[in-house]
């Protein structure tokens, strides 16, 4: 996927091969050198290279952007590829900021802003091809660690962290023909998240989805716990989506959400059944 940018500028281009480790504290070498270094690599493979990130570039506050593709699951390459852990394990790092754009059109804008934050930071997006939105032909600086409302609702809040969010927005027309009015928030960052908007919230609506596509464990939905836990918030519902805690095994991309309910429509019901018990 970078051949266009390999052939166009050969000498700001370096492809170290498997050797994830090297990848980063070669980044880090020349941020610290006064470069803006963006280093791609797949979520999964990115584990490998969880040591460099704490010491060789958060912990000097490089202004290193990891590029992490192939986050959230990736179908037929397998359980070894599906990247299901980069939110948990990125999410320890301090100093480390997190990203996850809805769509293709605030990537681009996501990645804008990386580059010119002047810290470490991480945009993690899924495997294939953009949902087709259209592309702004300016990029737009998304201001740190604010999160967007994308439909307002008094019944529920509904949190959803990158290819999740539209999803979400989908799930919440289907809840809607139910009766059921749901606030949907993309978070955008998961490392800052926005406490304001998300505590309002919350303390709004009193029940609370959480949707992601990483590990239960760890990721935006712990975030969430974590802050209402800090906040001592009582009379709260939370309902807590994402991947399981075990290895997901190899399979089709639409067979795979199906089954671990993270499509609209298995979003909904779920959602359904919860909010009436």
């Amino acid at each position: 996927g970078l051949d266009v940018f390999a052939d166009e500028f050969k000498e700001r281009y370096f492809d170290v091969g498997i050797a994830e480790g090297h990848a980063l504290t070669f980044a880090a070498g020349l941020a610290a050198e006064g470069m803006k270094p963006v280093c791609a690599i797949y979520s999964t493979f990115l584990q490998r290279g969880l040591d460099q990130i704490i010491h060789d570039i958060a912990l000097q506050k490089l202004p290193v952007v990891l590029a992490i593709d192939r986050a959230g699951l990736v179908g037929e390459d397998g359980p070894t590829h599906h990247g299901a852990f980069d939110l948990s394990y990125l999410r320890l790092v301090p100093d480390m900021v997190i990203m996850a754009p809805a769509d293709e059109n605030e990537l681009q804008h996501m990645l804008a802003t990386a580059i010119n934050l002047g810290m470490p930071v991480a945009v993690r997006y899924p495997r294939g091809a953009g949902i087709g939105v259209k592309l702004d032909r300016e990029f737009i600086q998304i201001p740190l660690g604010k999160a967007q409302r994308m439909k307002e609702g008094n019944d529920m809040t509904i949190i959803a962290a990158g290819n999740m969010v539209h999803p979400a927005l989908n799930a919440a027309v289907l809840l809607q023909e139910k009766g059921i009015h749901a606030e949907v928030i993309n978070a955008r960052y998961i490392k800052p998240l926005d406490t304001e908007l998300i505590l309002s919230a919350i303390n709004k609506t009193k029940k609370v989805v959480v949707i992601e596509e990483n590990s239960i464990m760890g990721g935006l939905n712990s975030a969430v716990n974590d802050l209402c836990a800090a906040q001592m918030i009582t009379g709260i519902r939370i309902l807590n989506i994402g991947l399981p805690d075990h290895f997901v095994e190899q399979g089709n991309l639409k067979v795979l959400r199906e089954k671990y309910g993270l499509t609209a429509s298995t979003l909904a019901e779920r959602i359904r059944m919860w909010n009436q018990a």
